[in-house]
């Protein structure tokens, strides 16, 4: 909870305000938009071995670094751009991160391109294509990765996404609504199964 506006939420978002506006506008919320989604690709590879806090607080330093998150613009990158991502203060100098996030955006765009969208893609694993609502009482009982987590980072992979396991694509799965894995008692979680 919140100290502020007494709104019961989800435990890990603590009260940073920064974690807490994120919790309440964007995690668990459905993103229908391939843009946004390629923001939240990029960012939750970037996380891997990182807590979600640090990502966030540099979440314009990549916007920044990675034009905007045009996947098209990102996919262009070259060698040059790997070398001038490794100076940025913005991001986290990770060479094998930065490369992998170029390697992503042309995986990303032959996605699309066979699919229709990254988001059709994504929502070819969902059963029925909708997005999965669990029904979490407490924090411990959410997973770190579950059988859908599993299909989709194993195609992924297979398709040559680099840092997208199973962990890393459940977590994606869950920001972008894809799962609802907001707690029962979550106020946002009332808001978006009414």
């Amino acid at each position: 909870m919140n100290r502020n506006d007494n709104k019961t939420r989800c435990e890990w978002c603590g009260s940073d305000p920064l974690y807490v506006k994120y919790h309440d506008e964007e995690w668990g919320r459905e993103i229908t938009d391939d843009h946004k989604m390629f923001e939240f690709l990029i960012l939750e590879s970037a996380q891997a071995g990182l807590s979600w806090i640090t990502i966030l607080r540099r979440r314009e330093g990549y916007r920044r670094a990675f034009a905007g998150f045009d996947a098209r613009k990102v996919a262009g990158f070259s060698a040059q751009d790997v070398e001038r991502l490794m100076q940025d203060t913005g991001i986290i100098r990770n060479r094998r991160k930065i490369e992998s996030a170029i390697s992503n955006a042309r995986l990303f765009l032959e996605v699309q391109d066979e699919c229709g969208s990254f988001c059709n893609y994504l929502k070819s694993f969902l059963p029925n294509g909708q997005p999965v609502i669990n029904h979490w009482k407490t924090m411990s009982e959410i997973p770190a990765s579950t059988p859908l987590s599993d299909a989709i980072s194993k195609d992924m992979k297979k398709r040559g996404f680099k840092f997208f396991g199973t962990t890393i694509c459940y977590a994606h799965l869950q920001a972008t609504g894809l799962v609802n894995d907001h707690l029962e008692n979550c106020f946002c979680r009332q808001e978006s199964v009414k």
